[in-house]
């Protein structure tokens, strides 16, 4: 008989812009996922020596995130050196998929409890600089698409004009999302989930823009458009600016995974649990879709259709990319990220698959809601989809 693993806790630290000046900035990226590391097993009165393995997601795994950053951390949080650690990298879904790996870990019954966590601190090892000077594709990548690959930015052009959504249809899920964000933090929503940096006296989320409004975003230049690409693509109108994308972030979050009977023997009550995976490859060129047939596959294998699922988290890596998934599934709008999305709240890549992990769990208790879909694309072309049920 299959082990049920269960989600006992969830959280994460404020997120801040990813540039110098942003309010993370100067922590540390080891020290800020040690922070959250020791948060989780500190507010739970768990021993840290009975953790099984911590697994972390990074994306970029370059200087001061090298090296292994989540054994680093590990030990940084003052874990036993008994307790292993590695770093793992889907890309913006890392630590959706470090979540998958712990749970199907206890699932199979090969360990009894493990941390997933991430961290990325974009405003000390910049978006790219693992990559930088380098050919990350090789001659064989190169030979099977020939007119050559592109960015996520230029993915979520061409998004939007084959799904045909307007310059004023992306600006307003992004006004959405932050009035969502905003409202969500006045009323005390992500007090649950957000534990402090030390020596950071802020636990206000940075990215978030009250003032957000469509007029105030229309005034936005696309980001992504060269001549190049222009001639490259003549059909886009370039409706992609840094307003309807997702801001470079610093952040660090964390799960605490267990089987239900080392919940039960703890005296730890779970609040989640795991109900079905699903992880798709998808056209490169087009690499935010696979969200679409990732959350096909995981509804079937959780035996569930789009309208049993009471709240859905959709990266928002850019607007087109949860409009498309909306337009191709046909979920209920009033669903999808309720308390905004990573246009407000930043995505922090190698942390966002368990931030969205913590918001989708504080929002199912938030509401009673029983089951939440969570989806994420990634670069090159992915996706991953989880499945959980409130308890």
């Amino acid at each position: 008989m299959r082990t049920e693993a269960v989600i006992v806790d969830v959280i994460r630290t404020p997120v801040g812009r990813g540039k110098p000046g942003g309010i993370l900035s100067g922590v540390h990226p080891v020290d800020l996922l040690a922070g959250v590391l020791d948060a989780l097993v500190s507010r739970n009165d768990l021993d840290p020596a009975l953790v099984d393995d911590v697994i972390g997601g990074c994306v970029s795994q370059i200087g001061e995130q090298s090296y292994n950053i989540t054994r680093n951390a590990v030990l940084a949080a003052g874990f036993p050196e008994t307790v292993p650690g590695t770093t793992i990298d889907r890309q913006c879904g890392s630590s959706q998929q470090a979540a998958t790996f712990a749970a199907q870990a206890v699932m199979a019954g090969q360990a009894d409890i493990v941390i997933a966590c991430g961290v990325e601190s974009m405003s000390r090892v910049p978006l790219g600089s693992s990559a930088a000077g380098a050919d990350p594709y090789g001659s064989r990548v190169r030979a099977r698409y020939p007119e050559g690959l592109v960015n996520q930015g230029v993915s979520a052009e061409l998004i939007a004009a084959k799904w045909g959504f307007s310059r004023e249809d992306l600006d307003a899920y992004s006004a959405r999302s932050h009035a969502l964000a905003t409202a969500a933090g006045e009323s005390g929503a992500f007090a649950t989930e957000v534990v402090p940096v030390p020596g950071v006296e802020s636990l206000v989320d940075e990215t978030v823009r009250p003032a957000t409004s469509v007029e105030s975003l229309a005034g936005l230049n696309p980001a992504f458009r060269t001549d190049a690409l222009a001639e490259r693509f003549p059909e886009l109108d370039w409706r992609i600016t840094p307003g309807n994308s997702s801001p470079l972030t610093d952040g660090a979050s964390a799960a605490l995974i267990m089987s239900a009977e080392a919940a039960s023997k703890l005296d730890l009550a779970p609040r989640a649990r795991f109900r079905a995976f699903s992880v798709v490859g998808s056209d490169p060129l087009y690499m935010l879709t696979g969200v679409i047939p990732a959350t096909q596959r995981v509804l079937e294998r959780a035996g569930v259709v789009i309208d049993e699922i009471d709240a859905y988290e959709v990266n928002e890596a850019f607007a087109s990319v949860p409009l498309a998934w909306l337009k191709d599934t046909g979920a209920d709008a009033a669903k999808l990220n309720p308390r905004g999305g990573a246009i407000a709240l930043g995505h922090a890549l190698g942390s966002s698959g368990t931030r969205l992990l913590t918001t989708l769990v504080n929002q199912l208790e938030a509401t009673r809601g029983r089951l939440g879909l969570q989806t994420m694309c990634e670069g090159g072309g992915m996706a991953n989809a989880t499945i959980i049920e409130r308890l």
